[in-house]
């Protein structure tokens, strides 16, 4: 078969309820990056969160994209491809002048390496900072690189205030988005970064058809990803609007390894 490029969405996708990889998706995803194909995680989640899946998988010298497609890149190693969408640090540094009335309770900001942030957050710890050193405070004299993500916890009241002002101030070069699932968490992107077009550098430069791109996803940041790819496919936990629009949808639910059951299938492996 064909070399395929595998975008794998990972929370609610690869990963289960408990956001851990089952030994059959291990498996799955290690044998065909051992076939040839190119096995992609492409995750909203920050590297830092992300990078221990990555190792868990095994499949080394694969490409990443991080921060819904701001962050392409190849852990561990130096890779002329890697590729990032920067934010300019003073807009963390203007809404924050400003939070009371635009009612954020907590800032990330984030680089590849590198987190700080206002204050702590106990609400989503795997997420968000719940302990912060002194040089993960959110101070102009401790950022000393270029931001890739902005991640807002906001009062929900007062989110519509938020949008209007980063859409009036910034909205030329920035775009937001709030977490799925039940998170009052609004994301800040460089305009027009997806997951897509992060995956359509991919398949660029690794010269794969789009027709040999297969994708997997559940929620609405997964939207442009699936519909780009050759054959996007929705989880069976899937929204029901990403479920609505996809090519496919799995049997399973990423409980029992929807995903890799569908991979067997699609390619044969048993």
């Amino acid at each position: 078969m064909l070399q395929h490029l595998i975008a794998v969405d990972l929370d609610g996708t690869a990963l289960n309820s408990q956001s851990q990889l089952s030994q059959h998706t291990i498996q799955t995803l290690r044998r065909l990056s051992q076939e040839g194909h190119l096995v992609s995680i492409v995750t909203g989640r920050p590297y830092r969160i992300a990078e221990h899946l990555y190792d868990q998988l095994g499949i080394n010298h694969m490409p990443m994209i991080n921060f819904n497609g701001a962050l392409t890149h190849i852990p561990h190693h130096h890779w002329a491809g890697e590729h990032a969408f920067t934010l300019d640090e003073e807009l963390a540094f203007d809404l924050l002048d400003h939070y009371r009335e635009l009612g954020i309770n907590t800032m990330t900001v984030e680089s590849k390496y590198k987190v700080w942030a206002n204050k702590t957050s106990s609400k989503i710890p795997e997420f968000l900072p719940d302990h912060l050193t002194e040089k993960q405070l959110l101070t102009r004299d401790n950022v000393d690189a270029s931001p890739i993500s902005l991640s807002i916890q906001f009062n929900a009241h007062k989110v519509e205030n938020l949008k209007q002002k980063i859409k009036k101030s910034y909205g030329q070069d920035v775009e937001t988005s709030v977490w799925g699932g039940s998170y009052d968490v609004l994301e800040l992107l460089k305009k027009g970064i997806h997951k897509e077009s992060a995956l359509s550098y991919l398949a660029q430069y690794y010269h794969i058809d789009q027709k040999n791109i297969i994708a997997f996803g559940d929620q609405n940041n997964d939207q442009e990803m699936l519909d780009y790819a050759g054959r996007g496919v929705a989880m069976k936990n899937a929204l029901p609007s990403l479920k609505a629009t996809a090519d496919d949808i799995t049997e399973l639910d990423n409980d029992h390894d929807g995903m890799a059951d569908y991979l067997e299938h699609y390619f044969h492996l048993n």
